[in-house]
């Protein structure tokens, strides 16, 4: 595995409430006898979020996003890079850190149904964050946190001696974002929150993820797959290809100026409601498939699918590196 060599020395951006720099996270594979082959699943992503926006994260299956997510908020533990929160960076080995870090970050999961216990409570589950950082001193103080967060939720408190299968999808997802809300969170990685649920409940959880950041001040990373729920709730866009981070800018910049051949694909392929629109708009189909994170082409991973890939793709992995205000891609062609 590769070792960390990030510097120690290192200060962090003030203007950023969550910082990530070089970010790695590889897993041993077992390939044969005695051997193992490191899959990059993340392999030097960098970015930072600002308090109170909401940084969205896209790329197809497979590319990285939720080890991201989980790999920043260390569910697992980073095999390189740093992550600054506040200004301190995270580390294992400071306890009080890490335990006052995991009370202000939390995360809500994309499988609303397999992230809840289906042996406690409604009221239970949103209580274990409370209950583990010592947040309500008496009962009474715990059985009040925990109707005021399933009525912020759009639940009723009557529900909190329910189980989990006893709710639809939507209201599962809720009871899941009442549990992330119980330690009073500054950061919030929403890992696809509405993946598994119905259009029209899509827009119910989106509105109240809106409305919650505005009454609380919260920050998100939202992963996500949908282009245009990203677009309608992030500020800006960072886009993911195989481990790596090919494109980040603005939220509109982005959906209308897209730089980097992936980037473009993925905007083209995001369905437009006007059937005249949408009929002069050109599909950009990529060649081929996505290569295997334990094989990853030399160069520019993205090389094998793109268009307009040189000899110098083969030879040079790109830098991530700012063209314009704001908007940063890591492309050969582009950055020319």
């Amino acid at each position: 595995m590769a070792k960390n060599t990030f510097e120690d020395n290192y200060s962090p951006n003030p203007e950023y409430l969550l910082e990530v720099c070089h970010l790695k996270e590889y897993f041993p594979i077992n390939t044969g006898f005695l051997k193992t082959r490191p899959l990059k699943a993340v392999d030097d992503v960098s970015f930072g979020i600002r308090k109170g926006e909401t940084l969205g994260l896209v790329g197809e299956s497979g590319c990285g996003k939720t080890t991201v997510g989980r790999t920043l908020l260390w569910l697992y533990k980073p095999t390189g890079g740093a992550v600054f929160f506040d200004g301190k960076r995270i580390d294992a080995k400071d306890k009080e850190g890490m335990a006052e870090f995991r009370r202000r970050a939390q995360i809500v999961f994309q499988d609303p149904y397999s992230s809840l216990n289906p042996r406690m409570t409604v009221g239970d589950i949103i209580a274990e964050p409370i209950d583990v950082h010592n947040l309500c001193r008496t009962k009474e103080e715990r059985y009040s946190r925990i109707n005021e967060l399933l009525e912020t939720v759009g639940l009723s408190s009557e529900q909190a001696t329910r189980y989990a299968h006893e709710f639809s999808g939507g209201q599962r997802q809720r009871i899941g974002i009442a549990r992330a809300l119980a330690s009073d969170p500054e950061l919030i990685v929403c890992d696809e929150p509405v993946s598994a649920l119905d259009v029209s409940i899509q827009a119910q959880v989106i509105n109240m993820l809106e409305e919650l950041q505005e009454k609380m001040g919260l920050t998100y990373l939202f992963i996500a797959h949908d282009l245009s729920v990203v677009k309608h709730i992030s500020n800006r866009i960072a886009v993911m290809y195989l481990g790596r981070m090919v494109e980040l800018a603005e939220s509109n910049e982005l959906h209308h100026h897209p730089l980097h051949p992936y980037s473009q694909s993925l905007i083209s392929a995001v369905p437009i409601p006007d059937p005249d629109r949408a009929r002069a708009s050109k599909r950009i189909v990529l060649q081929g498939d996505v290569p295997s994170p334990l094989d990853v082409p030399s160069g520019c991973a993205f090389r094998t699918r793109c268009p307009y890939a040189t000899e110098h793709c083969a030879q040079e992995v790109p830098e991530f590196r700012e063209v314009a205000p704001g908007h940063f891609v890591a492309c050969h062609e582009v950055a020319k």
